[in-house]
């Protein structure tokens, strides 16, 4: 009985853990403690990873923003001075200067005139580019209202045309555009500036920004941050991996050890682990072998009680028979033989629940088979049909619990039905009896001791209502569970889930 009371502290204390979190994150949660932090750790860690990388990539980008616009301000001002400058020289002055300035240097454009527009194929619309190209245009519309057609664009210099005579910039000398329109080892876009300073002569500027390779900020968080991040993700996972198993490892041979104990075994803890661990280990050693005097200390005390009892018990039924009165004899005897079976039946209770054998793989058909046939030779209806199942028991105890129940079938119905069902890791057996069935409200009592209904009473008057207990306890200390419930076509069934192995 009290490795019964054992094994439900612990389910009592499993289902308070689990109630203590939110119902719907216990659906969530998976049910291994190392799973369980896994999950958490990679959640948190990819939380804090999109949360720390969002912050960043604003910080970034508003960053890159501010320093486009602060090159696009300096550019634009560089350019609207160019405009001004040759927009003051004479039409024929400005080959000149133009020439002098390819070969001297001292401007950071690249500068052209021509009689039209240069045709310039830009690049895909980035959200950089276009920020630089406002900055540039509200400039000019602020400085120089008067030019009224002003294009711009970024273009990549491979193919870019420069003059109306299509030549481009492959085919300029190095020296004019080695440090305006060309960077090594990678090109750069160009931002192209094209206006009509006056009719029929276009000036075209064209140079590179301070940062050539800016639109590069335009993602802020590039594949090689990802896969870093990825790496980050994965090594932290592995190392919690790492000490979770070495937390939960002590653990699991902690609830081994419990299981083990409540079915009646005691294998011995490590004393390895954390100083909690030993601790704890040390304390379960100890609450384990208090467990075990006081079981034996009861057995000891039934079995002294029902010995001291039985003397008096019989001195009081010889005195019985020195009375005159017959009535009063017969009322004598009639309680004096209910105590007494009270009393076996108190000493029996612990015996059948304290079967000390080893477990063992029995064919559940071998066991049944017997008790089937014995059932049958005593002239009772009972049918069963073979499973080929095996189960690793401790049979003795196991057939004690199937006689209790085969017995109370047999007594309160008519005839009797066995099955064995085989579930994912379990087995299943069901005992049910054609009777009247039970009272909903009554079943909850069925183990109590000592408890009989009327239809009990009336069919089986030496019962002792203690075979139901008795079987539930050496059910649970197999680790298994007995189940009662009145069948929907008539009669009780009683349910025993059993581990497979």
């Amino acid at each position: 009985m009290f490795k019964g009371q054992w094994q439900w502290l612990r389910e009592l204390a499993r289902r308070a853990r689990l109630m203590s979190m939110p119902r719907w994150l216990e659906h969530i949660l998976p049910s291994r403690l190392l799973a369980r932090l896994l999950w958490v750790m990679a959640v948190g860690v990819l939380a804090s990873q999109l949360i720390g990388n969002a912050i960043w990539a604003n910080y970034l980008q508003n960053k890159s923003e501010q320093e486009v616009s602060a090159a696009a301000d300096h550019i634009a001002l560089g350019a609207v001075s160019a405009v001004h400058f040759f927009q003051s020289l004479p039409p024929n002055y400005r080959p000149l200067v133009i020439q002098q300035l390819r070969e001297m240097g001292g401007t950071r454009f690249f500068v052209t005139v021509n009689d039209s527009p240069i045709p310039v194929q830009g690049i895909a619309a980035q959200p950089l580019s276009n920020q630089v190209l406002q900055v540039i245009r509200r400039i000019f519309e602020q400085k120089q209202p008067q030019l009224t057609d002003l294009r711009l664009a970024f273009a990549w210099p491979n193919q870019l045309a420069v003059s109306s005579d299509g030549m481009t910039v492959s085919q300029l000398p190095d020296h004019w555009i080695k440090n305006t329109l060309l960077m090594a080892p990678r090109p750069a876009p160009v931002l192209v500036i094209q206006t009509e300073i006056e009719p029929g002569h276009w000036l075209y500027l064209a140079t590179l920004m301070p940062d050539p390779y800016f639109l590069d900020n335009s993602d802020p968080m590039p594949p090689e941050r990802w896969l870093l991040q990825l790496i980050t993700l994965f090594t932290v996972l592995l190392l919690t991996w790492v000490v979770v198993r070495w937390i939960t490892r002590p653990l699991a041979a902690l609830s081994e050890a419990a299981e083990a104990f409540g079915k009646g075994e005691s294998p011995p803890l490590p004393a390895e682990g954390s100083e909690e661990f030993i601790r704890t280990a040390n304390a379960f050693g100890a609450m384990r072998e208090r467990i075990q005097r006081y079981l034996e200390d009861r057995e000891k005390l039934f079995a002294a009680i029902s010995h001291d009892l039985r003397t008096p018990i019989t001195r009081l039924k010889l005195r019985t028979e020195m009375l005159d009165d017959e009535a009063v004899r017969l009322e004598f005897h009639e309680d004096l033989d209910e105590l007494d079976m009270m009393v076996k039946g108190a000493l029996q209770s612990v015996k059948d629940s304290d079967i000390h054998e080893n477990r063992t793989r029995i064919r559940l058909d071998a066991l049944l088979g017997r008790m089937v046939r014995d059932s049958r030779m005593a002239g009772h209806e009972i049918a069963y049909s073979r499973c080929g199942l095996w189960v690793m028991v401790k049979p003795l105890a196991l057939k004690r619990a199937l006689s209790n129940l085969i017995d109370n079938a047999l007594f309160y119905g008519e005839r009797v039905e066995i099955s064995v069902l085989e579930g994912v890791g379990k087995v299943v057996i069901v005992v049910r009896d054609h009777g009247p069935g039970v009272p909903d409200e009554a079943l909850a009592t069925l183990f109590d001791p000592y408890v009989r209904l009327d239809h009990g009473r009336q069919h089986n008057h030496q019962g002792h209502g203690l075979g139901l207990g008795i079987a539930r306890n050496i059910i649970q200390a197999h680790g298994g569970v007995l189940e009662l419930s009145n069948h929907s076509q008539g009669g009780l069934q009683a349910m025993i889930i059993l581990p497979k192995d």
